[in-house]
């Protein structure tokens, strides 16, 4: 009986160490060349009338290639060997959910339009194009007047987390 017992949780502690998940090995991007080693993240342009999407979408990517990869990531794109260029071309809300009794809004979706490219800082060159992509977040709003809480900024907050999250799978990971 010890045997099996010895057996299995050998069988088990193995099972449990090949699968421990995964991740971007090396942390470079088969799409930018080797001797990128700092990329510069510029303040996004902001095509929209939304006050203040562009630093919030711009702060998000530059967190998340600080988390996901081990580029050098500045704001200035002096002594910058690529640079990540981003326009917020889109932004609209608009209800999607209603109470059946009240007939009042009870969640509402969000959408942005992002376009971003990834150049060389030396040559000019596109290394990376990420054009028209679109991305949307829901959030509900309290049926209760005395209750209400202002859920947009939040739900841009995350938005802007899920575009950050996009745009560096799509410059790491070429999807």
């Amino acid at each position: 009986m010890s045997g099996i017992l010895r057996c299995s949780v050998l069988f088990l502690l193995a099972a449990l160490t090949a699968g421990c998940g995964y991740r971007v090995a090396s942390g470079r991007s088969p799409i930018l060349p080797q001797q990128v080693k700092t990329i510069a993240v510029p303040v996004f342009t902001n095509q929209t009338f939304e006050y203040k999407i562009e630093q919030s979408l711009t702060a998000a990517v530059i967190q998340e290639l600080l988390t996901r990869t081990r580029y050098r990531v500045q704001s200035s794109t002096e002594k910058s060997d690529a640079i990540v260029r981003g326009i917020v071309t889109s932004i609209s809300s608009g209800a999607i959910e209603f109470d059946p009794n009240t007939g009042r809004t009870t969640k509402v979706l969000i959408t942005v339009g992002v376009r971003v490219s990834v150049v060389d800082s030396k040559t000019g060159q596109l290394l990376r194009n990420a054009s028209d992509m679109v991305f949307r977040e829901p959030y509900e709003l309290s049926s209760d007047p005395t209750t209400y809480f202002a859920e947009g900024s939040p739900a841009v907050a995350r938005l802007s987390r899920d575009v950050a999250a996009s745009l560096v799978s799509t410059i790491v990971n070429d999807f």
